[in-house]
């Protein structure tokens, strides 16, 4: 329905009243911080791994600025693809029938960045932390497989609930469940609205409050008798935030709001629960004894599983001081490279002489959690070893570093997914292996972000006179192996265009012609016609590399603008002449010569960018005739 002028005006100062009030927010509230500049500025410049420095470090991706401007739409205004796909991807807000939303529409600059905006899932970029809120409650309903610990009786019926996620969310709970760990059953009583009671339950599992409170002829209570309880069952438990949503619930926007917050508020109980009792009582064995530690099932933290994970073999082995290190070597066989290898030690390799055992660490956690993996789904509801019911903790080997293993459950229970770069690849196999999609995504994200190191959107090969390059920040060979292995074209794609903005770096070395070869035997039954995808990809970034810097430099716009000064013989005696000097009169011993990439001295920077583009290509032809490769 559409709504006169003065009822707008009337909706919109009200509007503003609540926001003055406190009671609303702004969904851009206005941020004139330091680090929220450099998130902008990065978004205008296209700086990925700036932009994903920013979002770690807690910046708000839905403020504005100054000038009205959000990320997002800074992204989409200066043509940045990437950044905008980066900014969806971490919760920006784009929905249509907003004034913002049909801002940023507006002003994409591309086609290519509208259709990404339109494209995209706006329930999920409003609430990022929906999913995560919807596994919750889905659990209160959830009959296989079993992970309640304790049953609650109302006179209606039993609700099978979980002793952590209480705990965790009501004070109250806490401190019953603290004195009584072995508690498996609780009764309510009977002057309790059942009503009541369940509206309050489905709350602490992050449900939304039901429009319609129940009560009324043949449910034995009176609407009025449902809402006294539920009032009185929120100051009990220590949920006053219930109370508050049943009073604002005339107010949509109000009422999301305060969804909105609670969802943020279980999530953050839920994770200091975890830290305080998961993480801080993991503990750390040798690996030998790792199988033998028994973890009865009445425990302080309401934990149902272990999940252990060993200390990789490569990293523990480290000698005492009176034996001396062995130097590593790498090698580029198997499936992933940077495997250290080297000569046999000649001294013993007792572990009790020369080197520190092995470590296994053994997180307690809960099934009900692990379900959001549908690898563990799985195994709880199959007839598995690990799925039956054991006096105690039964313990589960996870393929990964300890590190990672954590990194997993951060995930699991809050939802957050923080860590370094080195340790990305590792992550996305982990996720991979447990088939979490959501997670693998972030770790390739991170990798295309900040893996990105300081490669220049367009930038010229360096010359001769200039400083080696600085140390990469990834091994990119195990990245594009990782992203075949793991099916995500993202990475296949990031290393393509990582390689070819440092072609001139790699074409050489043995491994770039290794990986050229798996790509063209990635193709079962390959014909000397069918090209490789990896190549394919490398070119088209190069001839993008050399574009950009063409079109960075304005010339393009020059030329369309001004056609009649292309031929300066067409000009009069006072045109500018724009033939190029001669060669013969530029000094090969200044520092300020264009050299390509063979050393020849090129007239312009333009001039040498065109040689190096058809030397590389050249180079990429050669190599396929080194490896009798037909592309």
């Amino acid at each position: 329905m559409l709504l006169r002028k003065d009822q707008l005006e009337a909706s919109l100062h009200e509007e503003k009243q609540l926001i003055e009030d406190g009671r609303l927010k702004e969904d851009s509230p206005l941020d004139l911080s330091q680090s929220f500049a450099r998130l902008c500025e990065a978004c205008r410049r296209g700086d990925l791994k700036l932009c994903q420095e920013m979002i770690t470090n807690g910046a708000n991706i839905n403020a504005r600025d100054q000038f009205d401007y959000t990320p997002l739409i800074l992204a989409s205004l200066c043509g940045h693809y990437e950044v905008v796909q980066l900014l969806l991807e971490a919760g920006a807000l784009c929905e249509r029938d907003t004034f913002q939303g049909e801002r940023c529409l507006y002003n994409a600059l591309n086609d290519r960045i509208r259709n990404l905006l339109l494209s995209y899932d706006y329930s999920k970029s409003t609430d990022p932390l929906q999913p995560f809120a919807s596994h919750i409650t889905s659990l209160l309903t959830r009959d296989h497989p079993q992970t309640s610990d304790i049953t609650f009786i109302t006179p209606a019926k039993s609700l099978n609930l979980h002793r952590f996620l209480l705990a965790a969310r009501s004070p109250y709970f806490r401190k019953k469940l603290e004195n009584a760990q072995d508690t498996t059953s609780w009764k309510l009583p009977s002057v309790i609205p059942p009503q009541a009671f369940e509206i309050a339950i489905r709350y602490v599992y992050l449900g939304e409050i039901p429009s319609d409170v129940g009560g009324g002829p043949g449910t034995g209570f009176t609407e009025d008798e449902v809402l006294e309880g539920i009032e009185k069952i929120s100051k009990q438990l220590e949920i006053r935030s219930l109370w508050n949503g049943i009073l604002d619930g005339g107010d949509r926007r109000l009422a999301r709001q305060r969804r909105t917050e609670e969802v943020e508020k279980g999530r953050d109980q839920l994770e200091g629960w975890y830290r305080d009792n998961v993480l801080k009582h993991k503990v750390t064995v040798d690996i030998t004894k790792a199988n033998d530690v028994k973890w009865d099932r009445d425990n302080g933290m309401f934990a149902d599983v272990l999940l252990r994970a060993d200390e990789p073999a490569d990293e523990s082995e480290e000698f005492s001081s009176d034996v001396p290190p062995t130097p590593h070597t790498r090698t580029a066989l198997g499936p992933l490279n940077g495997i250290p290898v080297g000569p046999l030690s000649q001294t013993s390799r007792s572990p009790s002489r020369s080197r520190k055992p092995r470590k296994s660490v053994l997180f307690p956690v809960h099934r009900a959690m692990l379900l959001r993996s549908e690898f563990f789904l799985i195994m709880f509801s199959s007839s598995f070893r690990e799925a039956q019911h054991t006096d105690h903790l039964q313990i589960i080997s996870i393929d990964c570093s300890p590190p990672v293993l954590e990194i997993i459950l951060n995930f699991l229970y809050t939802e957050q997914a923080d860590f370094p770069l080195e340790l990305a690849v590792d992550v996305l196999f982990a996720a991979d292996l447990l088939l979490m999609e959501k997670l693998k995504v972030r770790a390739a994200v991170l990798i295309s972000t900040l893996g990105n190191g300081t490669m220049p959107q367009a930038s010229s090969p360096p010359n001769a006179a200039e400083s080696p390059p600085e140390q990469e920040a990834i091994d990119i060979y195990d990245v594009i192996r990782a992203g075949w292995l793991t099916r995500v074209p993202r990475l296949e794609e990031f290393g393509a265009r990582y390689l070819a903005f440092r072609l001139e770096s790699h074409i050489e070395e043995p491994e770039f012609a290794d990986l050229i070869r798996e790509s063209a035997g990635r193709i079962q039954g390959r014909q000397e016609t069918d090209s490789i995808e990896l190549l394919d990809d490398i070119r088209y970034y190069l001839s993008e590399r050399f574009r950009l810097r063409f079109e960075d430099a304005g010339l393009e716009d020059m030329m369309e603008e001004n056609p009649e000064t292309a031929d300066p013989r067409a000009s009069n005696e006072d045109a500018i002449d724009f033939t190029p000097a001669p060669l013969l009169d530029m000094d090969p011993q200044s520092n300020s010569a264009v050299r390509t990439l063979d050393g020849e001295i090129a007239g312009d920077e333009f001039a040498g960018d065109a040689i190096n583009y058809q030397i590389l290509l050249g180079k990429i032809d050669g190599l396929l005739e080194r490896l009798k490769l037909d592309a």
